[in-house]
Parts: C-alpha cells; sequence; structure tokens
C-alpha cells in the first residue's frame, strides 16, 4: 500500500508522554536530532565528492531511535540502510562510522564493504547485505539461542516494505512463528521500494493482515512519532521476553529523499512530500518539547550546535586519515576466522568395522557430545531420523532443542544457523539432498563466506550434503555442485571417499569455527565399510591422503573418483599414485605436486561435469606448476555436461566410470 491521503488521514501523530520523565524525553529528543544532522553532513560531503554514496533516512529516523531506546543495550538489533539512528543511539564511535563511510582502514569493514553493510556485536548489531532479506532469518538465529540459553531477551529486525517481496520473509516469519522466537519484525512502510510504489509490490492493504498467515501477532505504529513508537516497542519487548513469540510491527513513514542520493525523487507525486512534511519526526517532536516547555529555542540551538561539532570533528578526524593501504596475504587471511586445527588421536585404539553412513552418524553423535552448543538442523531429522536414519535415535538422546526438525525453507534455516552462531552456538544443517542447497544459496554465497571477511564476525556453521548420483534418483536428488562452493572464498569444502575419512573430517569441521560445506556421497552411505576408531578423533582439512603407490601415472580424484580410479588401476594391473584430495576448498597443492613430479603423467577426474569444474582448476595449476616435470598432456574425466538423467542405461552413460579407463589407457600409451 502506497503512503496516499487515506493513509495520511489516520495518521494523527499526536505526541502523548505516557508518563516518562523529563529526563527520557529530553535524550528521545538528543538521539532522534543526532542522526538528522548526521544526515545534512553526509549530504553537503556528498556534493563535495568527499564520500561516494548515501543512502538517507530523512523523515525516518523515529523508528531507529525509539526501537535502539526501547530494546535493551545488550539486545540485538538487525539493521537496514536507512537505520542510522540505531548506531547513534547504541553510541559507535562516530569517528569510526565516519571511515566506515568513507572506507577507510579505521571502519568497521576495513574499506571492504559500504555505508551500514557491517555488524559490531560490541554494540549488539548485526548489519545488513545487499540483498535485505537474509537480515530476518539471522535473526530467527539469535532469537533461538536466546531460548536455549533461556535468556529473556528480544532481538528486532528491520525490513522495509519492498524488502517483505523477497522469498526470505516468509521463511524467516514462518519459522519464528513455529519456534515462538521472541523476533520483533519491524517493517518500515515508507510506500515505495526504491521507485516501484507499494502497489506494485503488493495487494495487501497493511503488512498486519499479512500476520494472520503465519499466525502471529501484529499491530500498526505512527512510525514518525517518536514516543508512539518507543512507547509501543517497549511494551511489546516487555511482553515478548515474559512470553516468547514473534510480533510483526509495521511503523508507517516516508522517505523525504531518493532511495539513495542518485536516484533522486521524481517518481514521488509532490502531493505526498506536501502531506508528509508536516509529520517531519524531528520537527514535530521538537515542536512538541517546545509546546510543553521542555525545550527552548536557546536550548535547541545549543543542542544543535554541540552535535554540529562533534559529528564535524569526527568527520574531519576520520577524513585526514591516510588511504587504506593493500596487502594481500592480509586479505586472503581475512576471509576465514582464526584457526590452528590440532588433529586428534583417539584415547582408545579400539577399532569397529562401520559402514560409511554409520560413521558420518558417530561423528555427529560424538561432536553433540563433545560440543553441548551445537545444535543440529534440517527437514524431518528429529524423530524420523533424517531420510537417510543418521540422526535416527538423536532426540531421545539430546532431545527437541538440539535436534529440530525445520519446516522446508533451507534458506531461512541456514541464516538462523549464522545467527546462532554470532551468539556463539555451533550448528549442522542437513540439506535433505546437495541439490536443494540451491534454495540457501545467497545466505552460504552472500552471508556465510563473506562475514568475517566483510566485519570479523565467523560464521560456524557445517553444512551436510547428501550429494551424487548413481542411485536412479535423477535430476534433482542426484547433482554434484562442489564447484559453485569451491569458487567461493570464505567457505571450505570437504569430501571424503570412505568411512575412517567421513568421521574424521566431519568432527573437524564441526570443531572449525568457518563455514564448512561437507558433501557426503549417498551410493557410497551403506555400499562400502571399514574400521574406524570407536571413540572421537579428527583428520586434518585441507590435507590430502594418497590411497595408492604406483609408479606410471598419477591419478587424482576425490569422493566416488576414488573407487572409480582403483577399479580402472585393478582391471587394467597398471601401477598408479591415486590421490584421493578429501579436502576441496582449500585443496592440497603439496600433495598434487609431489604425485605430479614422481610419475609424470596425470589424470583428474571428478563425477561433477566436467566443464567448470575441479578438475579443470588442478588441471591449469599443474601445466602452471608443474609443466617441466610432465611426459604426457594433463587429461581430465568427468561427467557429461547434461543435467543427471533417469533411467539407469543413461544414468551410467553420463557418469565417468567407463570413460576414465579408456583415458586411463590412453595417458598411459602417450
Amino acid at each position: 500500500m502506497s503512503a496516499t491521503s487515506e493513509n495520511i488521514d489516520t495518521y494523527k501523530n499526536e505526541f502523548r508522554r505516557y508518563g516518562y520523565t523529563d529526563e527520557k524525553l529530553l535524550s528521545l529528543y538528543v538521539d532522534l536530532l543526532k542522526p538528522r544532522l548526521i544526515e545534512d553532513k553526509m549530504l553537503i560531503t556528498l556534493r563535495q565528492g568527499r564520500i561516494s554514496k548515501w543512502f538517507s533516512g530523512y523523515g525516518q529516523e523515529a523508528i531507529s531511535v525509539g526501537v535502539a531506546h526501547a530494546l535493551e543495550g545488550h539486545e540485538f538489533i538487525l539493521p537496514m540502510h536507512r537505520n542510522l539512528g540505531v548506531f547513534t543511539s547504541r553510541g559507535v564511535d562516530l569517528t569510526r562510522l565516519f571511515a566506515q563511510f568513507q572506507g577507510k582502514a579505521h571502519g568497521f569493514t576495513k574499506g571492504r564493504d559500504r555505508s551500514f553493510h557491517f555488524g559490531t556485536v560490541d554494540h549488539f548489531i548485526v548489519g545488513m547485505i545487499s540483498h535485505l532479506g537474509p537480515q530476518l532469518s539471522i535473526a530467527d538465529g539469535i532469537g533461538l539461542a536466546n531460548l536455549l540459553e533461556k535468556r529473556k531477551e528480544v532481538t528486532a529486525v528491520f525490513s522495509g516494505d519492498g524488502g517483505t517481496s523477497q522469498g526470505e520473509f516468509h521463511e524467516a516469519l514462518n519459522v519464528a512463528a513455529v519456534w515462538d522466537l521472541p523476533v520483533i519484525f519491524i517493517i518500515e512502510n515508507n510506500g515505495y521500494g526504491l521507485s516501484t510504489p507499494s502497489s506494485e509490490q503488493f495487494r495487501c492493504k497493511s503488512f498486519v493482515d499479512k500476520a494472520i498467515g503465519y499466525g502471529i501477532e501484529a499491530v500498526r505504529i505512527e512510525g514518525n512519532n517518536i514516543l508512539d513508537v518507543y512507547h509501543r516497542l517497549r511494551i511489546i519487548a516487555e511482553d515478548l521476553r515474559a512470553h516468547p513469540r514473534p510480533m510483526l510491527v509495521e511503523a508507517m513513514t516516508f522517505r523525504m529523499r531518493g532511495h539513495e542520493e542518485a536516484s533522486g525523487t521524481k517518481y514521488v507525486p509532490q502531493e505526498l512530500f506536501d502531506e508528509w512534511k508536516p509529520k517531519d519526526p524531528v520537527a514535530s517532536y521538537e515542536q512538541y518539547l517546545l509546546d510543553i516547555g521542555l525545550l527552548t529555542e536557546e536550548l535547541i540551538a545549543e543542542t544543535r550546535n554541540r552535535l554540529k561539532i562533534e559529528i564535524s570533528e569526527a568527520f574531519e578526524e576520520a577524513y585526514a586519515m591516510g588511504p587504506i593501504e593493500a596487502h594481500t596475504d592480509i586479505e586472503v587471511s581475512d576471509m576465514y576466522a582464526d584457526f590452528e586445527q590440532e588433529v586428534l588421536a583417539p584415547l582408545d585404539g579400539a577399532m569397529t568395522e562401520r559402514r560409511f553412513v554409520d560413521a558420518i552418524s558417530d561423528g555427529l553423535r560424538q561432536s553433540m557430545e563433545r560440543y553441548p552448543n551445537l545444535v543440529i538442523m534440517g527437514q524431518d531429522v528429529a524423530e524420523y531420523g533424517g531420510v537417510f536414519k543418521i540422526t535416527e535415535g538423536f532426540v531421545e538422546r539430546f532431545g527437541k532443542a538440539r535436534v529440530r526438525n525445520t519446516p522446508l525453507c533451507e534458506s531461512a534455516i541456514v541464516g538462523a544457523a549464522l545467527g546462532l552462531s554470532i551468539r556463539g552456538w555451533k550448528s549442522v544443517v542437513e540439506m535433505q539432498f546437495a541439490d536443494f542447497v540451491t534454495c540457501a544459496f545467497n545466505q552460504i554465497i552472500n552471508n556465510l563466506a563473506k562475514i568475517h571477511y566483510r566485519w570479523g564476525q565467523n560464521a560456524d556453521v557445517v553444512v551436510r550434503m547428501p550429494t551424487g548420483a548413481g542411485v536412479g534418483a535423477g535430476p534433482f536428488h542426484s547433482q554434484s555442485n562442489e564447484a559453485w562452493f569451491a569458487h567461493t572464498p570464505g567457505l571450505k569444502v570437504v569430501y571424503p571417499s570412505n568411512p575412517y575419512d567421513a568421521k574424521g573430517l566431519l568432527n573437524a569441521a564441526i570443531e572449525d569455527p568457518n563455514p564448512i560445506i561437507y558433501f557426503e556421497h549417498k551410493a557410497l552411505y551403506r555400499a562400502i565399510s571399514e574400521e574406524i576408531y570407536d571413540e572421537y578423533y579428527t583428520l586434518p582439512i585441507g590435507k590430502a591422503n594418497l590411497v595408492a603407490e604406483g609408479e606410471q601415472v598419477s591419478i587424482i580424484t576425490y569422493g566416488m573418483g576414488v573407487h572409480w580410479a582403483k577399479a580402472a588401476v585393478e582391471e587394467l594391473g597398471c601401477s598408479a599414485d591415486i590421490l584421493d584430495l578429501r579436502s576441496l576448498l582449500p585443496w592440497d597443492k603439496d600433495a598434487v605436486q609431489a604425485t605430479v613430479n614422481k610419475t609424470g603423467r596425470v589424470l583428474v577426474c571428478h563425477e561433477d561435469t566436467l566443464t567448470g569444474g575441479i578438475a579443470g582448476e588442478i588441471a591449469a595449476w599443474i601445466g602452471e606448476h608443474c609443466f617441466e616435470h610432465l611426459d604426457a598432456p594433463i587429461m581430465r574425466e568427468a561427467s557429461l555436461d547434461t543435467a543427471v538423467p533417469f533411467a539407469k542405461n543413461l544414468e551410467n552413460n553420463f557418469l565417468p566410470a567407463q570413460r576414465i579407463k579408456e583415458k586411463l589407457e590412453k595417458l598411459l600409451a602417450y
């Protein structure tokens, strides 16, 4: 619904004191005025070319400031790009804030991101990414952590009215409703998503109506009235702390400037500006305080002058800082949270023959015992035990709070896992099939992978990925999609080929505070077994394993490719190194170089389709770094560049098992 006269007629903007002290009313005034004066400063510096971009919250300050005052200082707020008042009300240092806006090293993202794309756990703020919707699911995770720790705390998360069109809005509200999470979803309804009016975004009369569909409560407030925002949010927060559940708050407001300054406001009818100008949150509240005698013209001038000096001094201090210097080693290392893995051997050497599926289950169970702050989430993982029965019996042992069935919403659950990490929890998210991860791609690629590089927050999340073909499951349950993630800095990608590695690497992945995509081949679950340690142990992430040694040729592979390589070597009776990469990001360059230098002939193979696969990257690296040791062209083999077919004969033709043997013969004969 756009900000039409119909809305404005019901928008009285009448201030009520609600019994608050003079001190409180004046503190609200100062905190409301401060972001407005910063805006004035930023608009001037933008025209001067001293900053490159600005997203204005001009006219919407009362919502940010009211929410920040209504919540306790230790309760998380997840703002958007028009919520400067959240940062200033939480006492974020202005010099550092301006350094952030100017891309300086002193900024929260060290020049790596702009404007409000950052968080600061010291101030209990989690910043946004440009995709908007993912914020809502992160708030769910923080709310879940509060429930698990029995904290009587709420979390507030912002969305614009345009952002509610994203699927993440639905997923996040649905999860919060199902799990009774104490999260306040604040929708700043300013009538436009950039230039698109609300009439072209949704058909509901009010977002309060949408809440009914999720089974949650909702209220509509006057977003330009600082006292109304503060009072209503304060009551809601108190209620949710005592009786945890989600709440939707629609704050009616109007954006007086463009989506960002470059876009202008020509698309907004002038009559809307005329109707909303008298409801300017700063001017109208200032007048109210004048009317009741709490402010005088002299005090207003004094307050404005004091704040302008503070703002100007902080801006100039940040501006005087030199240009940021690039250091490649720092840029690369900051993609990941610091972690030195200590490989753990079992205390007892007892071993039992276990299937691949049992090894995964063992690792999960022992990690749940080792880490009381570990949560498993996924579809059907609780009483049902997951579609592959890996978590069968876990609910009885660890309880439903830590083994959580989720709605069918992969993106929201990955986002919630990140929220848990922000609160110091670990999580394992099971994708029912690796194919379904596409629904969570944004959260993984743009949130999990980048958050530490952007502002130093780690994402302690493992995403389990039942993957691979050979089981007649067709195009949507058989894909090998590891290359998508191995191309993404900030993630680690692990892909074991056997039960022993599966358990040790899963334990290591859960131990690591960085986001890890962990692949498990479905066709191996019950097809292979070997002796593994009964007790907890870990294996090194990033280290390959030489599973067979020979002199004639090197086969570099992983996952099911290891088993195809073994079969081909046995059938041909050749002498081959078979190097199981085990980790695809990072991958073991030293081990690759050692085997290439040894044999001089290389076949790189995998189950994934050929074009753009891991084999191409490794082959290119070998060509660049080991060329002088090669006695033949580097060869690759992989699945066909098609979707995965369902019929057995078609699937067998798609997979590279037979072609690996043929390519190996060709390489040996070169």
